[in-house]
């Protein structure tokens, strides 16, 4: 079995994205029935909806549209990482009202507001109320940027973060040292989990299994089995890779673990994160 955490539905006619216009290659609609009928072939079982980043006056009717989604008979998404505005005044009251028979976690995507966002009291207050709820925050920075997650997992030590993307490598530009450095100090807070996900997208086009190798080896080596959770990362995965190529070989970057230790990265370790009963499948 294999749990999704991190894929990405667009419906334009329902939600409004204003970066798609800057994304050519993805600016299209993205819809659960496409993702599902591939996802059903390749063992994925299971799934959470990552934000999109839609216009801020958008990000309930996005929840909204996951809610629908998980009621539909057999429906494989279990829960949405919602978007939020922890910068806000009106954050601790949005997060009273959030439906969490839906929502998850919750996600603000910090690489497209300036640095000090992420350094203010507000924002940290705010963050450190999820730890409260027990609501996990997902944090998606480009790699000059962690040490900035670093900050923020050391002011708010009773909330879970995770790291989307192993923290956003540059690949392509082969700048291992800086990166590994970090992920090795982030790995030292007990508070973060690291998300393998969708790394094909910063390799430049040009990669194989072995260009891949290190980047993963070094993450597990620094987090272990226990603190990592994967995820497709559709449809910004398909940018240098298919669904299934990512599938197959995040398959064969864990091939060397204990069916225990895939099991816990691909599957359990979501479960217990974000606190999620899948289905009894032993009856289908």
């Amino acid at each position: 079995m294999i749990f999704d955490t991190h894929l990405h539905l667009v419906n334009r006619s329902r939600l409004s994205y204003p970066w798609l216009e800057g994304a050519p290659a993805l600016n299209r609609d993205w819809s659960y029935e496409e993702y599902e009928s591939t996802a059903r072939r390749i063992g994925i079982t299971d799934v959470l909806h990552m934000e999109v980043d839609v216009a801020e006056a958008d990000i309930e009717a996005e929840t909204a549209f996951i809610a629908d989604l998980m009621q539909r008979p057999g429906s494989l998404i279990r829960g949405a990482i919602a978007a939020a505005r922890p910068e806000s005044p009106g954050f601790a009251a949005w997060l009273e009202r959030v439906d969490r028979s839906v929502v998850k976690g919750l996600r603000r995507v910090l690489h497209v507001v300036p640095d000090a966002v992420s350094q203010s009291e507000l924002f940290r207050d705010n963050i450190a109320r999820l730890g409260t709820v027990g609501l996990p925050f997902d944090i998606v920075m480009l790699a000059r940027q962690l040490p900035l997650a670093i900050e923020l997992a050391d002011a708010c030590p009773d909330t879970v973060f995770v790291l989307d993307h192993c923290g956003v490598p540059d690949i392509a530009g082969g700048a291992f040292e800086p990166w590994a450095a970090r992920i090795t100090d982030l790995a030292r807070r007990p508070n973060v989990i690291l998300k393998l996900s969708g790394i094909t997208a910063y390799t430049g086009g040009d990669w194989t299994l072995d260009t891949l190798r290190p980047w993963v080896t070094h993450v597990l080596e620094q987090f272990g089995a226990d603190r990592m959770v994967w995820g497709s990362d559709s449809p910004v995965c398909t940018l240098q890779s298919s669904l299934p190529e990512w599938v197959a070989t995040s398959q064969a970057l864990l091939a060397d673990l204990s069916v225990s230790e895939r099991g816990a990265i691909l599957h359990a370790n979501a479960c217990r994160l974000w606190d999620i009963a899948v289905p009894d499948r032993r009856s289908a």
